[in-house]
């Protein structure tokens, strides 16, 4: 049963992507013809344009009116995280954003003891980032959970989260400092210890029957504070290699006999322990002049769209002309050498500068069956998929000449000529960027070679 335990063996989650061959078809040296015109119909790329006697020939344009919208979805997958969040963000434009985690803990051993008195305990976590007013008084707050959670279920981020009723609240932060890693010891209430020991007996692990995991579930970790908000990040995730773990409580107590003893109970432990994030999203709370005006309307076109760290609003983007291309018999066979997505950054010279924007983000597809992917220009190369901005030009450059290979060359009718732009939930900026019927549009730049 110790196999239950602390177990130095590390454990790895799984990932999955799909890859798609031929991405580029090879370029024959010396034969090269540009498009007539860049002012030609995006539905009529490719037609009548390979010159008779020729074999290859390398066509461009960039005039796809690239429709883009602001989109909202509270059901996004968050389970297994390697990266968990406490605390607030607030952003005049986005409102608020809240969030908290649900996580196992696992003993750190065999329990052996007998009678015993709690004298204290401790809870030490390893925070990894720190934003925010640091300078103001934060605090911490336990809530048991009521149902049983597991490392192979899904959990979304914004869903309920059941709880017995029992909870230990305002454990004070102590004093953090932002843009450094901050190790932290607080102080338990001793009750959250004598829930977790109210039975013994069930201080034990066992797949086959209903053990320590389905007597003592999780806790619901949230941070409150009273003044200006903060933003602290941790890891969940086992320990790599020998390392040890970083975030625990260690219970401080002695027997009948006055011997002192310790015990502990690992959040981030070897044998993973089940967690997930929660983010809620208040758009409300925006300045209303600043507020973003239109979520989930398809049938609205605005002059700007916007993507949110935490699993907030993405930009989604349709391709119009695509799917006449891949339906036109004259464009079967076609290699793709460039597709390249442009977007325009917003900057309003206060809150959104050069400075405060993400220094990342990515593209997902999206089958009509719902499911979601990275698109596979990134899992080839991260360099050349790119989506870092260029703050020169005020864009970002996303690469997509894989998915849209595979868009083309798609006998089953799953992929669909749209992507949805997204970031990290561990960023820590916000992006607005210019869309639509802006000055400056987005931009679909593609170059192909038709045989």
């Amino acid at each position: 049963m110790t196999r239950f335990y602390h177990s130095p063996d590390p454990s790895r989650r799984p990932s999955s992507g799909f890859i798609l061959n031929n991405i580029f078809a090879a370029f024959l040296a010396g034969i090269v013809l540009l498009a007539a015109s860049c002012e030609e119909d995006p539905t009529q790329i490719g037609r009548n344009l390979l010159p008779s006697g020729d074999s290859v020939s390398i066509m461009s344009t960039d005039t796809f009116n690239i429709k883009a919208w602001t989109m909202y979805s509270n059901s996004l997958q968050s389970d297994n995280p390697s990266t968990s969040y406490l605390g607030q963000l607030y952003d005049p434009y986005f409102g608020t954003t809240s969030a908290s985690f649900v996580t196992q803990i696992r003993m750190g051993s065999e329990w052996n003891n007998d009678s015993i008195v709690i004298d204290s305990i401790k809870l030490y976590l390893n925070l990894l980032t720190v934003s925010g007013a640091v300078d103001k008084p934060h605090y911490l707050k336990l809530s048991e959970i009521d149902e049983e959670i597991y490392t192979d279920s899904v959990y979304y981020s914004a869903r309920p989260v059941p709880l017995t009723g029992f909870s230990v609240s305002n454990i004070l932060l102590p004093e953090l400092q932002e843009d450094t890693i901050n190790r932290i010891e607080l102080d338990i209430p001793v009750e959250l210890g004598y829930k977790i020991l109210d039975d013994t007996s069930m201080l034990f692990y066992n797949d086959n029957i209903p053990d320590f995991r389905s007597y003592f579930k999780g806790l619901l970790f949230e941070l409150t504070t009273i003044d200006d908000p903060i933003m602290v990040s941790l890891s969940l995730s086992p320990p790599s290699g020998y390392g040890t773990s970083a975030n625990y409580f260690e219970f401080f107590m002695h027997d009948e006999s006055d011997v002192s003893t310790q015990f502990y109970f690992i959040i981030d432990a070897v044998n993973r322990n089940a967690s997930y994030n929660r983010y809620i999203h208040d758009f409300n709370t925006a300045v209303p002049e600043k507020k973003i005006p239109h979520r989930n309307d398809t049938s609205f076109f605005d002059t700007l769209s916007y993507v949110q760290t935490m699993n907030g609003v993405y930009t989604r983007i349709w391709i119009p002309g695509l799917e006449a291309i891949k339906n036109n018999p004259a464009m079967k066979g076609i290699a793709v050498n460039k597709a390249k997505l442009i977007m325009p950054i917003f900057y309003d010279d206060d809150i959104y500068t050069p400075k405060t924007i993400p220094s990342q983000l990515y593209l997902r597809y999206v089958t009509r069956s719902g499911s979601k992917y990275i698109v596979p220009d990134y899992s080839i190369s991260s360099s050349f998929f790119d989506g870092k901005p260029d703050t020169t030009n005020a864009v970002y450059n996303l690469n997509v000449a894989a998915f849209l290979q595979g868009y083309l060359e798609d006998k089953t009718g799953r992929l669909k000529p749209e992507l949805e732009l997204f970031m990290n939930p561990a960023s820590s900026y916000n992006v607005i960027l210019k869309a639509n019927n802006s000055h400056t549009p987005v931009k679909f730049e593609f170059t192909y070679s038709r045989f």
